[in-house]
């Protein structure tokens, strides 16, 4: 029997109550496919933070190395100024932790609210593999005459080759594995380079000569496009259906993330992980900590529960991880009424056992 060691960080606002129903279904998953979870509780986060002063001091950072994965519900604070929590716990993790690959699926599950005009959840289906310690997220930079009015601030994207050359490596085989082709849903898996190789011609210029050197190279049988990030934006609203898996830099793959998820019916349903394929990786919802519907028992779950799926996938326990995804996707399409908070029709912890029997059943 395999065995997972699992850190929960609830975090802020309404991530612990996320949290709980994505762990009630955890529990069912691994009884029902013969695995076992070991579960180890952090508190970091926006109250640890008023009471102590820590954000998520190295000690924490090398307690979470000892973990198979971390399933996080939101970090935000109404009380604490904005970025303290995200850079000093959220983006802390991914860089000590190395999590390269931001992951986000962008799907259309049945029964949910799309607002773009005629779309079906078969036309919204696709990946964004976003590279997730490079680009101007380093902090390359500063000011000089800061408060003067001939202040300048600079802040620089960066990459380099081995950061590229790994984040595509785990795309190309993302595709080869979950493309459209592996799903029996199109003829040829198909990975798409973001970029604006027309404008920032240093750092798209690397990316597009990696891109079609590793592609050639070895991956012969997944088809390369490329697409400026501006028309990815218009595509992804007219013409979602065209897309399969897409790659990109960090800066490009945090904007067009937030414009997929909410074409999939918003964040209540959008998940995602920070992925280091050889370490520890991390997996959340997308939506934030919602902190006026803290204590309420109306927030929708359903993002925690899905990104808990993803964690179970990377893991390798797939069968789970689909039957995860199989249920929620009944959840919505039969017994939800709206995925916002307070008018799903149930509350918070009644959707996360209807994921749960759903599963077991």
């Amino acid at each position: 029997m395999s065995t997972y060691k699992i850190a929960v960080m609830g975090g802020d606002g309404t991530g612990p109550e996320v949290t709980v129903e994505a762990v009630k279904v955890m529990d069912a998953a691994a009884d029902k496919f013969g695995f076992k979870i070991e579960k180890t509780e952090f508190d970091f986060g926006g109250e640890r933070y008023m009471r102590t002063g820590e954000t998520l001091p190295d000690s924490g950072v090398e307690d979470l190395r000892q973990f198979d994965s971390i399933l996080l519900g939101a970090i935000g604070h109404p009380d604490v100024a904005p970025g303290i929590l995200e850079k000093g716990i959220l983006l802390k993790a991914r860089f000590e932790l190395d999590q390269y690959i931001n992951l986000r699926p962008v799907k259309l599950f049945p029964g949910v609210e799309c607002p773009l005009k005629d779309k079906k959840p078969a036309d919204i289906d696709y990946v964004v593999v976003r590279e997730n310690t490079g680009d101007a997220y380093t902090g390359t930079g500063g000011f000089t005459l800061k408060g003067t009015p001939n202040e300048v601030a600079v802040q620089s994207a960066v990459y380099n080759r081995f950061q590229v050359d790994r984040c595509l490596k785990y795309a190309f085989e993302y595709a080869r594995k979950h493309g459209k082709k592996a799903r029996g849903v199109g003829e040829e898996n198909t990975l798409g380079l973001v970029g604006k190789t027309n404008v920032l011609t240093y750092i798209y210029d690397l990316w597009d000569r990696a891109f079609h050197e590793m592609g050639e190279k070895d991956y012969a049988d997944v088809r390369r496009d490329y697409y400026h990030v501006d028309a990815t934006c218009m595509w992804m609203v007219k013409s979602p259906e065209w897309f399969d898996v897409l790659v990109t830099g960090n800066m490009f793959g945090d904007i067009i993330t937030d414009l997929g998820a909410i074409t999939q019916g918003g964040m209540g349903i959008a998940a995602g992980g920070n992925i280091n394929p050889e370490g520890v990786s991390m997996f959340e919802p997308i939506g934030g900590s919602a902190p006026k519907y803290t204590g309420m028992g109306v927030i929708n779950p359903l993002a925690a529960v899905c990104a808990m799926g993803m964690m179970f996938d990377t893991l390798g326990e797939e069968q789970a991880a689909k039957e995860i995804e199989d249920a929620v996707k009944w959840v919505t399409g039969e017994k939800l009424k709206s995925l916002a908070a307070g008018k799903m029709g149930y509350s918070t912890s009644e959707v996360g056992d209807l994921v749960a029997q759903k599963l077991v059943d």
